[in-house]
């Protein structure tokens, strides 16, 4: 059994979860268990079998996919309050993970079992709101994931990709070679467009750090 503070935890990140009937409460809290991945852990292999509706407590995942020249494509990130669309497309569809997942830090996740997801689907009106709504919206953001990836240069995709990734001092911890693979693009080219945003006052630019110098500017795309 799942110790309370994982729970309490659990019901904190995510307070729909108050909202059960206690039935329904009784059932969640009596299969779900909370597995933490490590840093570069896998989470789902491409073509796995979907056996858990996630929902991330701390820590982020990357959902991605390997192109045929094996560059990785970045599909989206799942945060803490975050669930994974591809999972739940999984559970509802049926079918195997079309893509593959890992930990980019130590992620701690609290865990549904199909069985269990299928139920509370049926049965909660409180759960099976969430889990529609919350797939909607991520599926809108995937399109908009799209129509970046195919139609926007690729200056403005990695601007938005420094101003998503930033924490609130405006530092973004990652390396050339994670951003591009998060844009699409290669490690020497981004490193370019970093050297001359640098040169620009817009970046500072650290060993494993990107400090956002002119977030307003990096916002309006305004990068030449």
């Amino acid at each position: 059994m799942p110790a309370p503070h994982q729970i309490e935890r659990w019901i904190e990140r995510f307070p729909l979860i108050k909202n059960f009937s206690a039935s329904h409460l009784q059932i969640a809290r009596g299969t779900v268990h909370f597995p933490v991945l490590e840093a570069g852990a896998v989470a789902y292999e491409l073509d796995g079998a979907c056996a858990n509706y996630l929902m991330c407590i701390d820590g982020r995942t990357r959902v991605f996919r390997m192109s045929d020249g094996g560059r990785e494509v970045l599909i989206y990130k799942v945060g803490a309050g975050g669930t994974c669309v591809l999972t739940t497309q999984c559970l509802l569809a049926g079918g195997g993970f079309p893509a593959e997942s890992i930990a980019e830090e130590r992620t701690e996740l609290a865990a549904i079992p199909t069985d269990t997801f299928k139920q509370l689907m049926g049965e909660s009106p409180e759960f099976r709101a969430f889990v529609l709504d919350d797939y909607s919206r991520l599926m809108a953001s995937m399109f908009t994931l799209i129509e970046e990836v195919v139609f926007a240069p690729l200056e403005q995709r990695l601007a938005r990709r420094l101003l998503t990734e930033a924490d609130r001092h405006g530092v973004v911890h990652t390396t050339h070679q994670q951003l591009a693979s998060d844009v699409g693009s290669v490690r020497e080219v981004v490193s370019r467009i970093l050297g001359q945003w640098a040169e620009s006052g817009l970046v500072v630019l650290r060993r494993g750090q990107i400090e956002l110098a002119d977030r307003a500017a990096l916002a309006a795309n305004r990068l030449h």
